[in-house]
């Protein structure tokens, strides 16, 4: 079963930025892709970004032109980058490994295996 470690997270001023990591396994990092969801409270899990193995990224909605997906081959690490950040970004977010087909997916119920999640609350 694949193991993903998250770190980062915390507390940040709007406008500010905060970067998410998630440790895979040699095995979990080189045979599945990985994408990164939020969940706010009371609201439902949403797709942030993602990114394929063979390199690649995908943003929702949320992440366009704020937030950054890559990745560390030498670490088995994949990172998030969140900048100019709101209030309305405060939220667990988790990272998540799946095998993707052509079309990325962005629901959370095509992913196979989560990291334990990570908070990130944004004050004025």
């Amino acid at each position: 079963q694949a193991q993903l470690v998250q770190s980062g997270g915390g507390l940040v001023q709007a406008g500010g930025s905060v970067g998410l990591s998630c440790a895979a396994s040699l095995s979990t990092f080189s045979t599945y892709d990985m994408g990164w969801f939020r969940q706010a409270a009371g609201k439902e899990r949403e797709f942030v970004a993602a990114i394929r193995r063979g390199g690649g990224t995908w943003y929702g909605n949320p992440a366009k032109g704020r937030f950054t997906i890559s990745s560390d081959n030498g670490k088995n690490t994949h990172y998030l980058r969140l900048n100019y950040l709101k209030p309305e970004d405060t939220a667990i977010y988790y990272c998540a490994a799946a095998r993707f087909g052509n079309v990325v997916p962005t629901s959370p119920h095509e992913y196979s295996f989560w990291g334990q999640g990570t908070q990130v609350t944004v004050s004025l």
